[in-house]
């Protein structure tokens, strides 16, 4: 009786270690959203060579399938893979795009108070890859 005890605390134990710092799901939905809103304003950028607003969009059933422990620039970080659904406000319509799948990589700051999202930019023939990060507020 006191090995099964045991065994169940330790498991807990083990469980409890393997999630404790690690990204939340509104953190996650968070970077996403950024991510998207860094891609409509470029995309809007290339195409009208102007800013302009982009469309409205929100962020439903996002589920992480997949969160990877690395180190980015000798910092605690995450590869965070996992499917969205996609609600745009187009006009007069609404647009939902269903499992969108999707690859983040966040980085937890020193104090571990705040999280970074991180963009891996390769380098070209005369400069090394660079992480670019950041913060998600």
């Amino acid at each position: 009786m006191l090995r099964l005890v045991m065994a169940i605390v330790l498991a807990v134990m083990l469980a409890a270690c393997s999630v404790a710092g690690s990204p939340s799901q509104a953190l996650v939905k968070k970077a996403i959203e950024l991510q998207l809103e860094q891609t409509q304003a470029e995309l809007s950028q290339q195409i009208y060579r102007t800013p302009t607003a982009s469309p409205s969009f929100k962020l439903n059933h996002v589920t992480v399938t997949q969160q990877e422990p690395l180190v980015i620039e000798d910092l605690t970080a995450y590869r965070v893979r996992g499917t969205y659904d996609v609600t745009q406000k187009l006009n007069d319509r609404r647009i939902t795009q269903h499992q969108n799948p999707f690859e983040i990589y966040l980085q937890r700051q020193i104090e571990g108070k705040t999280w970074r999202l991180a963009h891996l930019q390769r380098g070209t023939g005369e400069t090394s890859d660079r992480w670019i990060t950041q913060l998600i507020q």
